[in-house]
């Protein structure tokens, strides 16, 4: 009977998922996970997967609980550093990369405010392309919000610190509605990153590397959304990805970084980009 349970659910996490199969979200669930946990409330989730959305995938995720009573903040450096290093210097627990930026004057160009403070604003093009989301963080709770030009220029909130990328992938369990993105961006493989909550409360880091022929063929945003789901995720929102996928973890080998980032074109911990900013737990 359980196993029929688990057979029902991966159908329906692979229904309007695209082009993922029953046989992707067994290989998700039947793959060897290795984990560790750096402190009570907090789990980091590796995984390589040799044959998951037709090529060889690394996953790596950090679950944190609320048991862990870890805050949440974002860390932002306009001169661009690596998230490693703002991580470091924040004290944090756990990392990743944040939004998309500008790669010449290092600002973001997605919605950035802190509590009263906007520091910066979607850009027409990221508004048009794939930016319809935000983080909202304030303490130890995240959540994900709809965004739009409209809400932008309507926002009122001024406790906390609101975060915009895109897309949204999930809301409450089911596949957001890419069809007003840029079909390039949704449908190509690339290295990904993104945040996602669980229904019992959970915020997990999730990157997914890639631009490694044999070790990381890395995923689409059709692709990303089926994992999440699969792995439990119920609201999702993807972040910069690339050369900027970074996932960090505190006291971890290799100056904490547990992906594979592909900016120095090699399969190793050492090919971390600068970036404008991420998101930490402390």
């Amino acid at each position: 009977m359980k196993r029929l349970l688990l057979l029902a659910t991966l159908l329906c996490a692979t229904l309007s998922a695209g082009a993922q199969t029953a046989a992707d979200s067994l290989a998700i669930v039947s793959a060897k996970w290795t984990t560790h946990s750096p402190q009570k409330g907090v789990t980091l989730k590796s995984a390589l997967i040799g044959d998951l959305y037709n090529g060889a995938q690394s996953i790596n995720l950090v679950e944190i609980s609320r048991s862990s009573k870890l805050h949440l903040a974002v860390a932002h450096d306009n001169n661009m550093r690596r998230t490693s290093a703002m991580a470091s210097d924040k004290g944090a627990v756990a990392a990743i990369n944040g939004t998309f930026y500008n790669m010449r004057e290092g600002n973001s160009t997605c919605f950035y405010k802190i509590d009263r403070e906007v520091i910066d604003s979607t850009t027409t093009s990221e508004a048009a392309s794939r930016v319809n989301g935000a983080v909202h963080i304030s303490g130890r709770k995240l959540s994900i919000l709809d965004w739009t030009p409209d809400i932008e220029r309507s926002y009122k909130g001024n406790k906390g610190t609101v975060l915009a990328s895109g897309p949204v992938m999930l809301d409450e369990g089911g596949y957001a509605d890419w069809s007003k993105c840029s079909e390039s961006f949704i449908k190509t493989k690339h290295p990904r990153s993104a945040i996602y909550t669980t229904r019992d409360g959970k915020v997990v880091f999730i990157t997914v590397d890639g631009r490694s022929a044999g070790n990381a063929a890395g995923v689409s945003i059709e692709e990303l959304a089926h994992l999440i789901r699969v792995l439990g995720g119920y609201d999702a929102l993807n972040l910069d990805g690339g050369g900027s996928t970074t996932l960090w973890i505190k006291d971890a080998p290799e100056n904490g970084v547990v992906n594979y980032p592909c900016d120095n074109r090699k399969f190793d911990h050492a090919g971390e980009r600068s970036v404008s900013n991420c998101i930490y737990a402390y």
